[in-house]
């Protein structure tokens, strides 16, 4: 009876290790693995900002099907427009919003910090293309009543 007992909690013992091996070889295969180069792949879609956020202003569900992914890899986009603002957020990454004087609502993209033309020569009013990850539409909150951004991340300039 000691002899099953100690075989049955022998094969729980090598199975649990079995799995602690497999699950952490899993994990660190993910943590490791190399990230997308998104200024080195090819756009999706070359839009303007204005192009982009009359999209989700007029059928949000249609362009988040068109724009982003269920699988976690959205779509990367080239936007063009104008700066309306330039702004630094909490890790320190410049931030341009790109938006007309009378639209609504705009494209904010957070520059990777090893952009290609320095931040600090951008300018308002300078009309620049991106390329970057878009991770959200712009949208109407109406308990705030104002306008969300669209919003894109790893973004580096390509055209002043």
């Amino acid at each position: 009876m000691k002899t099953k007992n100690k075989k049955i909690l022998r094969i729980i013992a090598i199975l649990m290790l079995a799995g602690f091996v497999i699950g952490g070889s899993i994990m660190l295969y993910l943590f490791n693995m190399p990230h997308r180069d998104v200024q080195s792949a090819k756009a999706d879609y070359v839009l303007t900002s204005n192009q982009i956020v009359s999209e989700y202003l007029s059928d949000m569900d249609a362009a988040n099907q068109k724009y982003l992914s269920s699988d976690g890899e959205s779509k990367i986009l080239e936007i063009s427009g104008i700066i309306n603002n330039i702004s630094e957020d909490f890790n320190g990454q410049t931030v341009l919003l790109l938006k007309g004087n009378e639209d609504k609502a705009g494209v904010s993209a957070t520059l990777i910090s090893n952009t290609s033309i320095s931040a600090s020569s951008l300018k308002i009013g300078d009309s620049v293309k991106l390329k970057g990850v878009i991770r959200s539409g712009a949208s109407f909150d109406e308990d705030l009543e104002l306008y969300e951004n669209v919003i894109l991340d790893k973004c580096d300039i390509s055209i002043i």
